[in-house]
């Protein structure tokens, strides 16, 4: 399995005018690739492979020097890029899905550049990473990189005025059969918006609304670049106050999401989320400001990749009606997004509906049955649906 290492950087100032400059390079270099498929296409019905792209990127070294400045592997990941771009571009033609044509670059759409296979080294001791026809850069190593991984690339990426080096790196497969947890402790979840989380034991996890509590500074912020003249010099200052403001909303809520998965996989053998089209629901424009704010496709990657690592199992179920059906009788009782309790007229029970959604979201488990079935063979207790 791989896994990605993020960590700081603080070059020097000279450091950053030249990663800015390979920046600035690369992205010239991918949107000249981009124009060449383009009239190719368009003029002469041909298409342009990378092969022939690379091949001509050799040329091309001889005679411009900016191009002779940048490692030689990253300006072919860049064609790369660009090749991955379009390989995804037919592969959304062919399932009938909106395909979305790829787009030339602009200046500030361009953050990042990758060495695919050398050209970078760490020095732990010195928490230094040098970089090919760079130089060496301070790096913060906040934890170690597993010695038996393999480092495979090193992306150098910008956060407005942050600098960070990601390391994908190859580690041994998952968690062998034989050292996965036995289901003692299982949990079904429902995501939510007035709770982010509500389990089906009853407790639950308040919503943060990071983006939400930061709205006002971001309109302020906002407002002020609005004043100034496009174009300019203060108004790119702005921009960079702007961009501030979401990346501390997006880093509170990436820490938020670390810590909250990480306590449900060090707590509990098996983990059930609803399967949800998050992509679907977010077109609804009441909802999709407040849903991109939840984060929950994050704290789902989040949870499924530590979860992995540690032994314990996510299960995905059906989503539907596991609001609308009541978890004792299974009879369906329909509601309205305004009705916040369930109340059963068959069997009487009432909960609140997120309660019963999360309780039904586990007991469509398949492993959750399983183990419930095993347990009650050999011990003549089944495991709980809800404690209590």
């Amino acid at each position: 399995m791989k896994r990605t290492y993020k960590f700081r950087l603080y070059p020097t100032t000279p450091q950053q005018a030249t990663l800015r400059q390979w920046l600035t390079i690369c992205r010239l270099l991918y949107n000249n690739a981009l124009a060449e498929r383009k009239e190719a296409r368009d003029g002469q019905q041909q298409a342009v492979s990378y092969y022939e792209q690379a091949n001509h990127l050799k040329a091309a070294k001889q005679t411009n020097p900016f191009l002779q400045a940048v490692h030689s592997q990253v300006l072919q990941d860049v064609l790369k890029r660009l090749d991955k771009t379009f390989k995804n571009f037919f592969r959304r033609i062919k399932k009938g899905e909106k395909a979305g044509y790829p787009r030339f670059k602009g200046k500030y759409r361009y953050d990042s550049f990758t060495y695919p296979q050398s050209g970078f080294a760490l020095d732990y001791h010195h928490q230094k990473l040098r970089l090919s026809k760079i130089g060496v850069i301070t790096i913060k190593l906040h934890r170690p990189i597993p010695s038996e991984g393999e480092v495979k690339t090193c992306t150098i990426k910008r956060d407005v005025d942050h600098w960070y080096a990601c390391f994908v790196v190859a580690l041994p497969d998952s968690t062998p059969e034989s050292q996965k947890r036995d289901i003692q402790q299982a949990i079904g979840v429902d995501v939510g918006l007035k709770s982010l989380l509500t389990f089906n034991n009853g407790d639950t996890i308040d919503n943060p609304r990071w983006l939400r509590h930061s709205e006002q500074k971001l309109a302020k912020e906002q407002r002020r670049k609005d004043r100034k003249v496009k174009s300019s010099r203060n108004r790119h200052k702005q921009n960079r106050k702007v961009a501030r403001v979401h990346r501390k909303i997006r880093n509170q809520r990436k820490d938020f999401h670390h810590k909250l998965s990480r306590k449900l996989v060090d707590n509990y053998d098996l983990i059930v989320y609803e399967q949800l089209s998050i992509t679907n629901m977010v077109k609804n424009h009441r909802l999709a400001k407040s849903i991109s704010d939840a984060g929950w496709g994050q704290l789902m990657c989040f949870t499924e990749y530590k979860a992995e690592e540690a032994g314990t199992l996510v299960e995905y179920v059906s989503a539907y009606h596991t609001t609308q059906r009541c978890s004792r009788c299974g009879k369906l009782v329909p509601k309205t997004l305004a009705t916040r309790i369930h109340r059963c007229p068959y069997c009487g029970l009432v909960l609140a509906r997120d309660h019963n959604s999360a309780i039904m979201v586990l007991q469509r488990s398949t492993h959750y049955v399983k183990a419930r079935s095993s347990s009650l063979s050999s011990s003549g207790q089944e495991l709980p649906v809800e404690p209590g």
